[in-house]
């Protein structure tokens, strides 16, 4: 089956959102991939992930492991790969 056969018919994509805790206030809420940031370093003490609370505006961190890694990238979410200066 070619590519065009799969997608034949599709109309528009639907919005991926990801559940998310704010550490700070405690809510629970989904966000869309446009409120998310990935940060890919060279360990995983510099792989996170990023976003500000939506109920308290608090910016919050978490760290990101492979599996959020590649949930985060396929669902679209903006990444920055950070390199080593040595």
């Amino acid at each position: 089956m070619s590519v065009g056969a799969a997608f034949a018919g599709m109309r528009r994509v639907a919005h991926l959102v990801f559940r998310a805790g704010c550490p700070d206030c405690r809510a629970r809420f989904e966000l869309g991939a446009n409120a998310l940031r990935l940060a890919i370093g060279a360990t995983s003490r510099t792989t996170f992930y990023s976003f500000t609370c939506p109920e308290c505006g608090v910016p919050v961190r978490k760290p990101a492991g492979e599996r959020i890694v590649a949930l985060l990238t396929g669902g679209g979410v903006r990444t920055l790969r950070l390199h080593s200066t040595v």
